[in-house]
This record gives C-alpha cells, sequence and structure tokens, in this order.
C-alpha cells in the first residue's frame, strides 16, 4: 500500500509505503512525479518506508517506463524516513551509483530534519 502525503514543499513528491507496492501505488507516484517535473522542472522526493514487502512485476515495468520518458535528471534529492538497517543500507550504496541524487535517511519521526534536507 501507498499513500500520498502532503510536505508543504510545492515541488515535492512524497508518499509513505507500508506492504506491497501495487501497479496502481505505482502509477499514482509516477503520475505525481510527472506532473511536478512539468510545472517546477526538478522534484525531490520523500519516502516513509514504514514496511517493504516487495514490488509487483506489473509496478517495476511502470518504474522503467517513467524512466524511459522522463528520466532521473530531474531529482535534485530524496529523503528516506525509515527504521530498517538494511534500507540504510541500500540508500547508501544507491546514493554513490546515482550521484546526481543527492539521497539521505533519517529516522521515521524525525519529519522535520527530512524536510529541512529537501528544502536546503
Amino acid at each position: 500500500m501507498l499513500e500520498m502525503i502532503d510536505t508543504g514543499i510545492d515541488n515535492a513528491v512524497a508518499f509513505r509505503i507500508a506492504g506491497k507496492i501495487t501497479e496502481q501505488d505505482m502509477t499514482l507516484v509516477l503520475d505525481a512525479s510527472k506532473e511536478k517535473v512539468q510545472r517546477y522542472g526538478s522534484i525531490v522526493i520523500l519516502e516513509k518506508i514504514e514496511s517493504f514487502h516487495g514490488v509487483e512485476l506489473a509496478a517495476l515495468l511502470e518504474e522503467f517506463r517513467y524512466l524511459r520518458e522522463v528520466g532521473m535528471s530531474n531529482m535534485r534529492k530524496v529523503a528516506i524516513q525509515t527504521d530498517k538497517t538494511w534500507i540504510e543500507h541500500i540508500v547508501r550504496i544507491e546514493d554513490k551509483l546515482f550521484s546526481g541524487i543527492d539521497m539521505q535517511c533519517f529516522a521515521m519521526d524525525d519529519d522535520a530534519a527530512a524536510i529541512e534536507f529537501l528544502k536546503a
């Protein structure tokens, strides 16, 4: 399940993940991302990962289509709030792989720091 949330940042795409990500969930996020990219030129992303139980294959295909059409060069920062150590390790690796995107992890209850990171 994925739920969109408001951060108060105009060009932010923010969502909460709990469970498995479906094709419908992915479409919701990607449509919001496309709209914000068209409106603002670049976006920042906030992911609050409460639990993660995988991604449907159809959702991954939607993401690949988005990356082929829109790309990643419009993503400036990604803040991930989680209490899962394994996710923090993955984010550190992704931060090195995608050097044009500043990625950082925050504690689940540290909303203020995650928002400030995205605003800076």
